[in-house]
Order: C-alpha cells, then sequence, then structure tokens
C-alpha cells in the first residue's frame, strides 16, 4: 500500500508530500520518521506512482531479459568439469560448490546456487533441474535422469557436454561462414542510402538545365531520392513495428509460427541450413540417448525438444505417432517425409540386423557432413548474389550520373 505523507521541511520551512509504501498507515508514518526530513502534517492512503510502476516495469523487463539467457558455452565448460570431479569420486555437494563460484552468467549462477540447496535438503539432481526447463533444456534433465537411474552420472553429464559441444560448434560455424556476406550486404545497403541522399541532390540543379528528357537510370534515382526523402521515416518506423508484431505472433501464435518455419525452410540457403542443423542435431541426440539405454519413446520426446523449427518438429512427430502404432522406426522416418531413401533404408537395416545405434550414428554423421559443406560454401554459394547487387549498384550509380553529363557535353560540342 501507499500513503501521501504531508509534512513540514526542516531546511525550507514550506509544506511538502511525499508518497512512501508501508504495510498500514502506522508503518508509512513511522517510516517516514526514520527518514528525518521534516516535521508530520498528515497522512492519507494514494495510488502508486506512476514512477514507481514504471521502475518496477523497467526492472521486471531487464530481469526477464537476463533471467532467461544462459551462456551456453560456459554451461558446457561448468558439465565438463562435474563430469572430471565426479569421476574423481568427489561428493556432488563440494563439486557444487565449486563451480558455482567461478560462475559468470547471472542466470546459471543462480540456478546453480538453488541447484546446491535444495542437494543439501535431499533433493536429487533431476528434480531439481526441473524448475530450470525452460533454460537448460529437457535434453539436460532427461540426461541427468537416466544417470541417476543407471548409477552413470558422471558418464551422462560427459554425454550431455559432448552433445551441447556439438550444437554450440554448428551455431559458432554458421555465424563465421555468414559474418562476411551479411556486413557486404549491409556495408552496401548504408553506401547505397548514403549515395541517394546526400550525392544525388547536387546534381538536380545541373540535370535540371539540360532542358531535355532524362535518360531513365537518371530518373529513376532522382525518383528514389524524392521517395526516400518523403517516406524514409515511415518505412523505417513501418518496419520496426511489422519485425515487432510478426515476432510477438511468432513467439504466442502457434499457426503463425508454423507457417513462418516452413516459409523459412524455402528460402535459398537458408532452409537448406536450418534443414540439415535440425536434422542432425535429432539424429545425433536420439543417437546418444538410445545409446545410452533411454526408451526409444523417451529418446523421441527428448530429441523433439531440441528441434527448434516447428514445421520439422510436427513432421518428426509422425515418427513417435509410428511407433505409437506398432509400426517399425523405419517406417515412421519413411512417413516424416524429411529424410533420404538413403537414411531410412539404414534405419531399416539397423533395426532387422541389431545395429540400430551404429546406423542412427552413420545417419547422423551424414547430416552432420552435409551442414558442414553447406557452411563451408556459403560464400561461393552467395557470391553470385553479391556480385549481381554490386553490378547493379554501381551500374545504376554510373548510367544514372554520366548518362545526362555525356548528353550535355555533346550538346557543348554541337553548339560550337
Amino acid at each position: 500500500m501507499y500513503f501521501e505523507i504531508r509534512y513540514i521541511d526542516l531546511k525550507t520551512k514550506t509544506k511538502k508530500k511525499k508518497v512512501i509504501e508501508g504495510q498500514n498507515i502506522s508503518d508509512a508514518i513511522n517510516r517516514f520518521k526514520t527518514l528525518k526530513i521534516g516535521i508530520f502534517a498528515g497522512a492519507k492512503p494514494t495510488q502508486e506512482p506512476f514512477e514507481i510502476k514504471f521502475e518496477k516495469i523497467k526492472k521486471q523487463f531487464i530481469k526477464k531479459f537476463e533471467y532467461t539467457q544462459i551462456d551456453l558455452e560456459e554451461y558446457i565448460y561448468i558439465l565438463e568439469q562435474i563430469y572430471v570431479m565426479l569421476d574423481a569420486s568427489l561428493a556432488i555437494h563440494d563439486i557444487l560448490d565449486n563451480v558455482t563460484e567461478n560462475i559468470k552468467n547471472t542466470k546459471l549462477k543462480e540456478i546453480f546456487i538453488n541447484l546446491k540447496q535444495d542437494i543439501q535438503s535431499g533433493m536429487n539432481l533431476s528434480t531439481s533441474l526441473k524448475k530450470y526447463e525452460k533454460n537448460i533444456g529437457r535434453l539436460s534433465i532427461a540426461m541427468i535422469e537416466l544417470g541417476e537411474q543407471t548409477g552413470l552420472l558422471s558418464e551422462s553429464f560427459k554425454e550431455l557436454a559432448d552433445i551441447l559441444s556439438e550444437i554450440l560448434d554448428n551455431r559458432k560455424k554458421l555465424k563465421s561462414a555468414t559474418r562476411y556476406p551479411i556486413f557486404i550486404l549491409f556495408a552496401m545497403s548504408i553506401a547505397f542510402t548514403i549515395v541517394i541522399l546526400f550525392v544525388i541532390p547536387p546534381f538536380k540543379s545541373v540535370f535540371a538545365q539540360l532542358g531535355t528528357d532524362l535518360p531513365l537510370p537518371t530518373r529513376f534515382l532522382l525518383w528514389l531520392e524524392n521517395f526516400l526523402k518523403t517516406f524514409g521515416p515511415f518505412i523505417l518506423g513501418f518496419s520496426i513495428i511489422a519485425v515487432t508484431v510478426i515476432n510477438y505472433l511468432y513467439l504466442k501464435n502457434s499457426k503463425i509460427k508454423l507457417l513462418l518455419d516452413k516459409i523459412i525452410l524455402k528460402i535459398y540457403i537458408v532452409g537448406d541450413v536450418i534443414e540439415n542443423a535440425m536434422l542432425g542435431r535429432f539424429l545425433f541426440a536420439f543417437e546418444k540417448m538410445v545409446n545410452s539405454g533411454i526408451p526409444i519413446m523417451d529418446a523421441l520426446d527428448t530429441s523433439l525438444g531440441i528441434v527448434e523449427n516447428s514445421y520439422l518438429k510436427k513432421q518428426l512427430l509422425k515418427i513417435k505417432s509410428s511407433i505409437a502404432e506398432g509400426k517399425g522406426l523405419s517406417n515412421g522416418f519413411e512417413e516424416s517425409k524429411l529424410f533420404e531413401k538413403m537414411i531410412i533404408q539404414m534405419i531399416k537395416s539397423g533395426e532387422n540386423s541389431g545395429s540400430l545405434n551404429k546406423m542412427l550414428e552413420k545417419a547422423s554423421n551424414y547430416y552432420k557432413s552435409k551442414y558442414t559443406e553447406i557452411v563451408n560454401n556459403i560464400s561461393t554459394l552467395i557470391e553470385p548474389i553479391l556480385i549481381a547487387a554490386i553490378a547493379g549498384f554501381v551500374a545504376t550509380l554510373a548510367f544514372g550520373i554520366f548518362l545526362p553529363m555525356w548528353g550535355m557535353a555533346d550538346a557543348v560540342n554541337g553548339a560550337k
């Protein structure tokens, strides 16, 4: 509750007001007196001030942003540390004491501090970590739960670190491969905008003196300059609003998310990268968990949890449905319509021969190599688009500026 306290300022001898939070009016008055800023003159209940509301909203927003992010690289490093110490037969509460001290990421530190407290109160690791599934993922909980059930907790931490390292490595490769093309496109966009807004205008008066019809490239540049000056701020504002709305709908509306995820998979290069990364990640995690002794249905559930594209996840769910209906794993892979015939034959062969783990590993390596090949050749694949864009940019400027100048020079020579 909030109360408006009226008082006489001791320094200025003037009447003033101050809003103080308290459980009741007496508590608010007592809190005011501890401030020793004036003589109490009255109090009454009031609404929560806008400044305080705004500050709370701001803090909640910052907290939400900070506290839903974990540093995957640091998390993997912690898992590897825990594996080494468990393998050395150290007690789990001593291990958590050691790793918690050096954690830098805010959310990770909070998770492991609470984890340590839960362990001390008698709770097991997987049960405590379930509270943080949104942050660390379902995969982490499943692997640690398996380790507790089988008594091979250290091996579970190692397997989990390996899977997450694979995911992180793929992300790093993609970022590294796309950094240069993105920089080129960004630089070109900035350069083109600067030329249109600041280089073209001085030529307007020169072109106006020609008194003849201007070439098409020149008219296009003049139109574009006028369009950007007139509507540029509106386009920028609309773009920001559109991106915000689409992002909100993507996060909140499952149908919109499914539609957009399906469209993304059809985008040149981007679709192939996402599809191969997600299928490779799914198979890698699935193989590791099946190999660790997790039942196929549970392994599928957990593996599906790390597939971020909702359309791919929907198709992969057909594998689970196929097994539930009594069909084989290979039938489910075929019904998903995501895997090549070679992969389906490998899974079928693995089922029949009892070497499913080996075939899943080969399938995982196949998609990993496809992903790596695409990522390593992104620059080569995008190069024709970049060259065409640069050529179009240079040609438009050259023809737009120099063609009327050549016309002017011809007119002057003709007059002589």
